[in-house]
């Protein structure tokens, strides 16, 4: 059984223990069984669970960043009467490889508002963006695989 789901099982028994099950009694549950496995963790076996789960977080952290940055531009966009944007089609090169890594870069980048993934080369090694907001391109590009890359591949590499 993967530490995650034995994480969730605790969970929702620690919940069932309380008495009722509501969210804060399932997020105490999920924060103290991971706690109890982190420490336990010795004497079951070694996994990178314990490294992920801090990795998600951050990352959420990171994307509902960007992605508010992202819906303020658009809306400053769309409500003022001037154009601010500055639409641009970049060829990003990809350190991603697997098809998980690119369509979950790809999809990332096409749910956060002004950037939309266009098109994959045949060599599955540049992804083509369109970005509405674009000052400097090589800048962006790094932006993008700095930081959004980056921790897509640390999230789904082991």
């Amino acid at each position: 059984m993967s530490y995650f789901v034995a994480n969730l099982l605790l969970a929702v028994a620690w919940a069932a223990l309380m008495g009722t099950i509501t969210l804060e009694n399932l997020a105490f549950g999920f924060g103290l069984s991971y706690v109890l496995l982190a420490i336990s963790q010795r004497a079951i076996g070694p996994t990178t669970y314990f490294r992920r789960l801090p990795l998600l977080i951050r990352f959420l952290g990171f994307y509902l960043r960007e992605m508010a940055i992202a819906n303020i531009k658009v809306a400053a966009e769309v409500i003022t009467p001037w154009t601010i944007s500055r639409p641009a089609i970049l060829a990003v090169p990809l350190d991603a490889r697997t098809d998980l890594e690119i369509t979950l870069f790809a999809n990332l980048l096409a749910l956060t508002p002004g950037t939309l993934a266009i098109d994959l080369s045949p060599d599955r090694r540049t992804l083509y963006v369109h970005a509405l907001f674009v000052d400097d391109p090589d800048a962006y590009k790094k932006h993008l695989k700095r930081d959004l890359e980056r921790r897509v591949l640390e999230l789904v590499r082991p």
